[in-house]
């Protein structure tokens, strides 16, 4: 029997694929010597059928110019992977055609996971990898992990460390709120504390669906316009830091007064796809023409609009990050897990990581939430404490980023990866034990 190599003396690929995998976007690309986020691809992960029944798969739902009646097939369900024959077929099309092109048996794979997954879930990832597309070799790892080998010094402003390898932070507190959950992971030079790490299964999925029904009891029905909604949602919401001072700006009682607050009140224009392709947000007007036009009623050489005012539709639903039980859920929100993930831990460790919060995921962007999550911390942490929060420079892509970063380093990536020669020998179970970090023989 061939006597096994040592992960120092690994054969690897020159070519590393770093494929994020979220629940909405792909975000994948190929790692260089010095990689940034412009070798970074970003896609929907997702099929989906128009109303013409004109099928689009992956980066192809760029070509649709009408999202109207839209449906979507996702093959990730709560973070994880579950219709991999869906799955399949997108990173087929993206590896075979897509910007991503690439040999798998000439490539190495950094795959990302959400934390404490189902083993059979796992298993068949690696069965995929290695057995379906045949990658030379695959590090799978959950996602927040390689956020620790970006550059967070300079995010925070600290001194930067001399060497200039892609070493992970020493310790940080990652917060990743994406599209189907949120999770808080204690990371130490990179690896996670396990037992400590917290999920909410909350993110930007439910969010766009409490805003689905307040607009479609209230104004439109949205139900059946996932994508129209999601729109909305990046265009119109934040994140309240005055919860009671925006409820009032913007009770119906105060629709007629001079002083509506017409910064939180405004105006949602929604496409045509004739004229406009997507929707917009203008200055709230209560005037009766408006309203005239709005009801395809007006006189005026204006075409008819359909349009509707938000109110609090536009805080209301991001509210359920912080408060769960807005929807009869008895959980914490986000700081609250944060606190209970440090509860876990020795007490000597909580500082360092309360002053290294780094945030990423889609819904950190939208505005008031780093400050909310700021102020929250604060007040449930001693005053001695020193709490700062930072939003990684691109949330989406900070994943694959710190990703790219750790491929750069050859010797680091050889001490994570997987040959496929070694699944081949060693089984399932090895590999498994190899990605959970349970190094040995």
């Amino acid at each position: 029997m061939t006597p096994q190599k040592s992960r120092t003396e690994l054969d690897l690929s020159s070519q590393t694929l770093v494929l994020d995998n979220g629940a909405y976007h792909i975000k994948a690309g190929f790692s260089s010597d010095h990689p940034t986020y412009k070798e970074c691809r970003t896609f929907p992960n997702c099929i989906a059928r128009t109303r013409d029944k004109e099928i689009l798969v992956g980066s192809e739902l760029a070509q649709c110019n009408d999202y109207g009646d839209i449906d979507f097939r996702r093959p990730v369900e709560k973070g994880y992977i579950v219709d991999w024959e869906g799955e399949r077929a997108i990173w087929s099309r993206e590896l075979e055609k897509g910007e991503i092109k690439c040999n798998p048996k000439e490539t190495n794979l950094i795959l990302t996971e959400a934390p404490n997954g189902p083993q059979a879930l796992q298993t068949h990832s690696d069965q995929m990898i290695f057995e379906e597309f045949e990658f030379a070799s695959a590090y799978r790892c959950i996602a927040p992990t390689l956020n620790a080998y970006n550059d967070t010094r300079s995010l925070f402003g600290d001194p930067q460390a001399p060497s200039l390898e892609a070493l992970p932070a020493e310790v940080l507190l990652l917060v990743d709120t994406g599209y189907s959950h949120t999770t808080v992971t204690p990371l130490f030079h990179g690896r996670p504390a396990h037992n400590a790490i917290r999920r909410l299964n909350i993110a930007g999925k439910q969010i766009s669906n409490l805003l689905s029904e307040l607009i479609s009891l209230r104004h439109f029905n949205v139900r059946d316009e996932p994508y129209i909604v999601d729109e909305i949602k990046e265009d119109a919401c934040f994140v309240s830091t005055d919860f009671t001072h925006d409820i009032e700006a913007c009770w119906s009682g105060n629709s007629n007064r001079k002083d509506l607050d017409r910064s939180v009140v405004v105006d949602y224009v929604l496409p045509d796809y004739t004229n406009t392709y997507r929707g917009f947000v203008r200055p709230h007007d209560s005037s009766r023409a408006a309203e005239l036009r709005r009801l395809g009623l007006s006189t005026l050489d204006q075409p008819k609009e359909d349009f509707f005012p938000l109110g609090n539709e536009r805080f209301g639903p991001p509210e359920l990050l912080f408060n769960p039980s807005d929807v009869g859920l008895s959980c914490e929100g986000v700081p609250g897990m944060i606190m209970q993930s440090l509860s876990t831990l020795p007490e000597a460790l909580r500082p360092g990581l309360l002053a290294n919060i780094m945030v990423v995921g889609g819904c950190s962007l939208l505005p008031g939430f780093v400050e909310r999550l700021d102020m929250e911390v604060r007040k449930r942490v001693n005053s001695d404490f020193v709490v700062r929060v930072r939003r990684a420079e691109d949330p989406v892509r900070s994943t694959w980023l710190g990703g790219a970063r750790l491929a750069s380093n050859r010797s680091l990536l050889r001490q994570h990866v997987v040959t496929k020669q070694q699944y081949e020998e060693n089984g399932a179970p090895w590999t498994a034990r190899q990605f959970a970090g349970k190094r040995g023989r």
